[in-house]
């Protein structure tokens, strides 16, 4: 690995930030619109510590080394607030859950919730993880052509629905399905128009739009009637509810209707997508690395000789840890976080200037080659010999960091990891033909096409 390097604290006066305005007028309005992804990566090799960037008559910066991430993320993050972005597109569904508040308010909230991540819980989490795997993959038949991106949607629903409320095969889990989709659909469109409109107010509701607005009304309705019944059973249903209807605060009083609302709406959403699109990109490097597959696969014969995973089997599962370690630097679900600066701040040598928007991207800093090297290929072995204990810790960064480290990273690896060795010992996939496959960046990155497969069976070993 190239020698890594960290930046100095700053013992003189402040240094300028780099400016880059790109074209007269616009600024880099078409670059970041056409190909957001591939600009960032630019963006982040041409300014490897930080650049304030034009686009139309805003300007943000981009923060890019990880030293300077981590005085964002960490060390200054009572300086920072969510984005405009985020409150603009997400503020119906969120509300004021976990995802979109901040503040003291937010912190109230993260302890009471804290709970329902607790080691002994998510052991429970686990026992359903493979349950519904087992369920889904026994109608997966040899030689059919499935979407894999798709389906993956689909089983961590079911997994976080069941996590959640405790619910499965029911109206409600149908209605759920179907509220998601349509809030789903309003994240992955138009990312130009709503760049405009976060800057200049509403221009049009477009179709998209109107469901979305619609699908938020039913899901609330939902997750009302779910809650409302709760209260009245009073019991324990070993669920994410249960625990968030016994949190308390530091004064004794429990979360409102309003904010378990918001709380669960936020946990469906970031419980099931994100867990979701790292099999769907971590099959699809599988597939084009038959060699990562094949040892993966021996990995599983070898610990669980044919039997289904348990929690307890996470540790030995140490290859499917790195397979997927590997796979969301390349394809993280959250491809950048953003932040709006509320009061004048210094980082390294730089001052950030309050009212300005600064976006950090998992992407573009998980391929800088200065923290690894060949940063495009596909190489889970990279991470042996605890790579992520010698890298800068924002190096690698896709569940965040800091105090707003995603409260479910735990319970998401968990997932992925029982999940992708049960396929890799049951299944195999190719490709099919002519696909155009290409990531979607919106408030997650999908496969915008979906991942279509032909599905290939195994011999048990």
């Amino acid at each position: 690995m190239s020698t890594m390097t960290t930046l100095t604290l700053p013992t003189l006066s402040p240094r300028s930030i780099p400016f880059d305005s790109g074209w007269p007028l616009i600024g880099h309005l078409v670059g970041s619109s056409l190909d957001i992804l591939g600009f960032l990566i630019r963006m982040a090799h041409k300014h490897p510590e930080l650049v304030e960037i034009k686009v139309l008559g805003s300007t943000f910066y981009m923060v890019n080394h990880p030293d300077l991430l981590e005085q964002v993320l960490v060390k200054n993050s009572h300086a920072f607030i969510k984005d405009k972005m985020l409150k603009h597109m997400g503020q119906p569904v969120f509300g004021t859950g976990l995802l979109s508040s901040d503040g003291d308010f937010w912190l109230r909230q993260r302890r009471m919730a804290q709970p329902a991540f607790h080691r002994q819980r998510i052991m429970t989490y686990a026992e359903d993880t493979v349950h519904f795997t087992e369920r889904a993959m026994a109608v997966w038949q040899p030689g059919e052509v499935r979407d894999l991106h798709q389906d993956m949607m689909t089983l961590t629903l079911e997994i976080v629905t069941k996590t959640l409320f405790n619910a499965e095969d029911n109206q409600d889990v149908r209605d759920i399905s179907h509220a998601l989709d349509a809030i789903m659909e309003r994240f992955s469109s138009d990312t130009f128009t709503d760049l405009l409109e976060a800057a200049f107010g509403k221009l049009y509701t477009s179709p998209v739009q109107k469901r979305y607005k619609q699908a938020v009304i039913e899901l609330d309705r939902v997750v009302d009637a779910v809650v409302a019944a709760r209260k009245i059973d009073g019991r324990d249903h070993g669920d994410l509810l249960s625990m968030l209807l016994e949190a308390r605060d530091d004064d004794g009083n429990p979360m409102s209707d309003t904010q378990l609302r918001d709380e669960c709406k936020t946990m469906f959403i970031a419980g099931h997508e994100t867990t979701a699109l790292t099999l769907s990109w971590t099959w699809l490097e599988l597939m084009r690395h038959p060699n990562v597959l094949t040892k993966l696969r021996e990995e599983g014969r070898r610990i669980l000789n044919g039997r289904n995973p348990t929690f307890n089997d996470l540790p030995a599962l140490t290859y499917a840890n790195q397979v997927l370690l590997e796979s969301m630097r390349l394809h993280p679900p959250a491809w950048a976080i953003q932040r709006e600066v509320i009061e004048d701040v210094q980082i390294g040598d730089y001052i950030l200037k309050k009212g300005k928007d600064v976006i950090m991207s998992q992407y573009a800093v998980q391929r800088d080659p200065h923290w690894f090297p060949s940063p495009e290929q596909f190489k889970p072995e990279r991470w042996e010999g605890d790579l992520l204990k010698r890298l800068p810790k924002f190096a690698y960064f896709p569940f965040g960091g800091g105090p707003r480290l995603c409260i479910g990273q735990q319970f998401a690896m968990m997932e992925a990891t029982l999940m992708l060795s049960m396929m890799a010992q049951r299944f195999d996939f190719e490709l099919v033909p002519g696909q155009y496959i290409v990531p979607q960046p919106s408030i997650t990155m999908r496969p915008k096409y979906g991942l279509k497969v032909r599905v290939k069976a195994l011999i048990p070993a």
